[in-house]
C-alpha cells in the first residue's frame, strides 16, 4: 500500500510493523520496493535492545534481516536523535535512485522518557531534498550528435521519468524530436499511450530495426531482453540516461553513450542542444513505415469468435473494462494470463496510473496496491483487475478497504486455476470457481457474478455506481481456463 501511495504521489510512503514476525512479514513488500526504487520509509518495533541475546519475546536481528532489501536500515539506539534518525530515514528513501528505509525501534528506548528540552531537533523537520544532477555537458553533446545521425532511433523509458516528475520535459523532447517512444510496463502513462509518435502493435519490430536506442530512467534488465539481439540490433547505438552511475557501468550490453543525471535535468539539456541539430522532420520515413505497420495491425485486431464466446475469453474482458474505465482511472494489474492480456490491451493515459506486479513479479500485489492507490487519490477511479489466483494471495483486504471506507472496484478474472501449468500437471493446479463475490458481500462490499460476455459492461457500471456512492465492489467474471496470451495487439481506447 505505501508503495503504490509513494509512486503515484512520487513521495516517500509509510509502513509499520510490531516486532519479530510482524517486521519479517514486511520483507516481501519491502523487497518490492526495492527493485522498483519505491520510496518507502518502513518502521519496526524490536525486542529490548538492552537484552538481546537473552531469548526475549520475539528476539531476531531485524536489522540485518532488513539490510538485505532496503536501500539504507539503521536503529535507534538514543532518544534524543530520533528526529533525527527519522529524517535521516526519509532523506535516503528519496536521495538519488529513491528506494525503501527501515528504522528499527527496540522497545527499551521507545519507553524510554527524558526531559522535551534534552530532545535534538536541530537535524529534523528538513525539506526532502530532491537532487537534480545535470549530465556532462560533452556526453549530452555526443548524444544530441548521435541523434543528428541516427536513422530510426527509438526512446525506451521507465519508472525514473515518474519519480523525477519529468513526463512534460519527455513530452516536449519526444515531439521536438520526432522521436517514437516506448516504455516499460512500469512506465505506462508517462506520454499517453494513443499519442502519436506510440506505435505500440510495432514494439517488437521497432527494437529490432532501431539503429540508435535511447533508454531513459529504466533498467537493461530481462523486461526488454537487456538491449541485446536478436530482440534489438547488434550494430545499434545504445544511450542511458539514469541517476544512478552504477546503473550505467553495470549495463549488461555496451553502453555506447552514458549520461549519468537525474531524467527532468538531462532532458532539458537535450531540449536546449536539439535546435540547429535535430528536428522532427529528420525522422519522417522512420515514423512513416512505424505508422503504417500499426495501421495494418490494428486493423487485423478484432478478437474474432472469441470475443463473444463462453467461457468468456480474457480479451474481451479486457475489452470491457477498457471501454468502461475513465480516462484518468489508476489501473491496477495483477494475476498471470488476466496480466499478460491486459499489458496491451488496455492502455494507460496519465503517468503512474499503472500498476503492476512489476519486474520483481510480485503476485498479490493488486488489493493492496489498489487501496494505497486511492488513499493517494481519493478523488480518480481505481480499477484492480485480479487474476483469481493472485486475488486469493491478499483478498483480505477488502475487508481493510471496507473498514476504512476507501472505495475501489475490483474485477477478477475467475478461470478456476494457475495457467501456468497448462498441461495441468502439477499439484495444487486447480483453484476451482469460487464465488468470490459472496465472499465480498460477506464483509459488506457490493458483488456480482457474470457468465456471460454481454453482462460484464452492465456489471461493471452497477460497480462502479456502488463505488460512487461509498461502497467497495467486486465483479467476479467466469473467464476461459484454456486461453493464454501470446502477442495480443493494442486496441484503441473509445469513450
Amino acid at each position: 500500500m505505501a508503495q503504490a501511495y509513494s509512486r503515484l504521489l512520487q513521495k516517500p510512503g509509510v509502513c509499520m510493523a510490531a516486532s519479530g514476525p510482524g517486521v519479517i512479514n514486511l520483507t516481501t513488500g519491502i523487497a518490492n520496493a526495492l527493485i522498483d526504487c519505491a520510496p518507502v520509509v518502513a518502521i519496526g518495533g524490536s525486542s529490548a535492545i538492552s537484552q538481546f541475546g537473552r531469548q526475549v519475546f520475539q528476539e531476531i536481528d531485524q536489522l540485518a534481516i532488513m539490510k538485505t532489501c532496503t536501500k539504507w536500515a539503521d536503529r535507534v539506539v538514543n532518544l534524543k536523535r530520533i528526529p533525527e534518525m527519522v529524517n535521516t530515514a526519509f532523506q535516503k528513501a528519496m536521495g538519488g535512485k529513491p528506494g525503501p528505509v527501515y528504522l528499527d525501534f527496540p522497545a527499551d528506548i521507545l519507553y524510554q522518557k527524558i526531559p522535551e528540552d534534552e530532545v535534538d531537533w536541530s537535524l529534523s523537520g528538513r525539506s526532502l531534498l530532491r537532487p537534480r544532477p545535470m549530465g556532462e555537458l560533452a556526453r549530452v553533446d555526443a548524444l544530441t550528435d548521435a541523434l543528428s545521425k541516427a536513422k530510426q532511433p527509438i526512446i525506451l523509458t521507465g519508472s525514473g521519468v515518474i519519480w523525477s516528475q519529468a513526463w512534460t520535459d519527455l513530452q516536449a523532447f519526444v515531439e521536438k524530436a520526432g522521436i517514437p517512444f516506448y516504455t516499460t510496463p512500469q512506465g505506462r502513462g508517462v506520454l499517453p499511450d494513443d499519442h502519436p509518435l506510440s506505435f505500440l502493435t510495432m514494439r517488437s519490430s521497432a527494437f529490432r530495426d532501431a539503429d540508435l536506442i535511447l533508454i531513459i530512467g529504466t533498467r537493461m534488465n530481462y523486461i526488454i531482453g537487456h538491449a541485446a539481439p536478436p530482440r534489438f540490433a547488434a550494430n545499434a547505438t545504445i544511450a542511458r540516461i539514469d541517476i544512478d552511475a552504477d546503473e550505467i557501468s553495470s549495463s549488461p550490453r555496451k553502453v555506447d553513450i552514458g549520461i549519468v543525471g537525474d531524467c527532468k535535468a538531462v532532458l532539458q539539456q537535450l531540449l536546449a542542444a536539439l535546435p540547429g541539430r535535430v528536428d522532427a522532420g529528420r525522422f519522417a520515413a522512420w515514423r512513416e513505415k512505424l505508422g503504417t505497420g500499426e495501421a495494418g495491425k490494428r486493423k487485423e485486431t478484432g478478437g474474432g469468435m472469441a470475443m463473444n464466446a463462453t467461457p468468456i475469453h480474457p480479451l474481451r474482458l479486457c475489452e470491457e473494462i477498457k471501454n468502461f474505465m475513465q480516462r484518468d482511472a489508476i489501473l491496477v494489474v495483477d494475476g498471470q494470463e488476466i496480466l499478460n492480456y491486459g499489458r496491451q490491451s488496455m492502455p494507460t493515459f496519465a503517468p503512474a496510473h499503472r500498476l503492476n506486479s512489476g519486474p520483481f513479479g510480485m503476485m498479490g500485489v493488486g488489493m493492496p496496491f489498489g487501496v494505497g492507490a486511492k488513499v493517494a487519490c481519493p478523488d480518480k477511479q481505481v480499477i484492480v483487475v485480479h487474476g483469481d489466483g493472485s486475488f486469493g494471495l491478499n483478498a483480505m483486504e477488502l475487508d481493510t478497504a471496507v473498514r476504512h471506507k476507501i472505495p475501489l472496484l475490483v474485477v477478477i478474472s475467475l478461470n478456476g486455476g494457475w495457467t501456468a501449468d497448462p498441461k495441468r500437471e502439477k499439484t495444487g493446479r486447480d483453484l476451482g470457481y469460487t464465488r468470490y463475490d459472496k465472499m465480498a458481500e460477506g464483509l459488506g462490499c457490493y458483488g456480482e457474478y457474470v457468465e456471460q460476455p454481454e453482462d460484464i459492461g452492465p456489471a461493471l457500471q452497477r460497480a462502479q455506481k456502488k463505488v460512487d456512492q461509498g461502497m467497495v465492489a467486486l465483479v467476479n467474471v467466469k473467464t476461459d481456463d484454456r486461453a493464454r496470451a501470446a502477442t495480443v495487439a493494442f486496441s484503441s481506447h473509445s469513450t
